[in-house]
């Protein structure tokens, strides 16, 4: 074998044997890491579980294990969540006991009337010829006038509060807003009697006048040529009742609406800027739609306040027992007024009664203030989860 051979021949060995060496060093190395993660995923098992110290009376301490921490409620704690859970219970309480006091009394009513107690108009208990039928429909209808007017205002007032007004100012008009909510009723109808009524018989003859094809807005005994001799037929409406309510109802649509308005969220409003939105544009396309809940629940929050107002409808509107569906026209009822006028000289069964109207409108509020508490809980809800 020549020297060349022999050359080749160890240096193929030489490297045979550097890759096993190689190889087993590999080995050894992953061994090594992987007893290394064990090792370390043991300890900080070990470092995670606490052993608490052995308790009095333990007889074996060798083998303790690990125990459960808990904590327990200071006594402050538990006073004020037993105080907010009556309080809680105490309000559906009391809600029952209403409903179940009015149940009680209008039964006598409510079992000799049957359903005609909603179909019929006149309210001749002590005939016994009485139902709700017309009070109940101008209760809807002032209703209704309110919340048209109310649901503009306060959308308007609650996007200026929320994103047009200066800082400096805002907190001011939110409190000029709440404050209008604590203005008794009594000063609103003062207020519709002496002075709304006099400046709105001239709308309201424009409006009979031009759109009195339309149904609701005609008026019986209208003469365009005579308007000195008709001017009364404008007053005690719907109409005039109608607006005063949407001035009580419309600080509580506010401050729903303008609540659910600051919760958009801040993203989407400067993605749309962004985008090169304007601020209306911006407003329309994320304030309007997040907010959309909330207009809805502050509606039907409005709306159940406007159902049962009593001592401004009382004060402005013309009692009548018939079906009235011109809200122009002089005329109207609503069985808050109703109970208001009749209490007073009512008869034991009158009093039944006037029990069991007082009962429709409890229910008929009671659900329409259920739907829009549940869309407003739900809007704000959607709001958390969105931010």
């Amino acid at each position: 074998m020549n020297c060349s051979s022999c050359r080749r021949l160890a240096l193929r060995k030489a490297r045979e044997q550097v890759a096993s060496t190689a190889v087993h060093l590999a080995v050894q190395a992953n061994s090594i890491c992987s007893r290394h993660r064990v090792r370390s995923l043991d300890q900080s098992r070990a470092v995670a579980t606490t052993f608490l110290p052995p308790r009095p009376g333990d007889t074996d301490v060798e083998t303790a294990e690990p125990r459960e921490i808990t904590t327990s409620r200071s006594g402050s704690d538990r006073i004020f969540r037993g105080g907010v859970s009556a309080s809680g219970i105490l309000v559906l309480v009391i809600m029952a006991l209403v409903g179940f006091f009015l149940t009680i009394r209008a039964l006598q009513a409510l079992s000799q009337a049957g359903f005609s107690f909603i179909t019929t108009q006149a309210w001749e208990p002590d005939g016994g010829n009485f139902g709700i039928a017309a009070v109940l429909s101008g209760t809807v209808f002032i209703a209704i006038t309110a919340i048209f007017f109310a649901v503009p205002l306060s959308t308007g007032v609650a996007l200026y509060i929320s994103e047009y007004s200066p800082r400096k100012i805002r907190q001011t008009l939110i409190s000029m807003v709440d404050l209008m909510a604590a203005v008794p009723s009594v000063v609103f109808g003062l207020w519709g009697f002496f002075f709304l009524q006099g400046q709105i018989i001239g709308i309201a003859r424009w409006i009979s006048t031009y759109f009195g094809w339309i149904p609701f807005f005609a008026v019986d005994g209208s003469d365009p040529d005579d308007p000195l001799s008709t001017a009364t037929v404008f007053t005690s409406s719907t109409f005039i009742a109608g607006i005063v309510v949407a001035l009580m109802v419309a600080p509580i649509t506010t401050s729903v609406m303008r609540e659910v308005f600051s919760q958009a969220p801040v993203g989407e409003r400067e993605g749309a800027y962004a985008l090169g939105a304007t601020k209306w544009g911006m407003i329309r396309s994320v304030v309007l739609p997040f907010g959309k809940g909330g207009m809805i629940g502050g509606t039907m929050l409005g709306l159940g306040r406007a159902l049962g107002e009593t001592i401004a409808v009382f004060m402005i509107i013309s009692p009548i027992f018939v079906f009235q569906p011109h809200i122009l026209q002089n005329g109207t009822n609503s069985v808050s007024a109703l109970i208001a006028l009749r209490y007073g000289e009512a008869t034991p069964f009158g009093t039944s009664a006037l029990m069991a109207a007082g009962l429709a409108l409890f229910i008929i509020t009671l659900i329409v203030n259920f739907i829009a508490s549940s869309i407003v809980a739900r809007s704000r809800s959607g709001a958390a989860t969105d931010d």
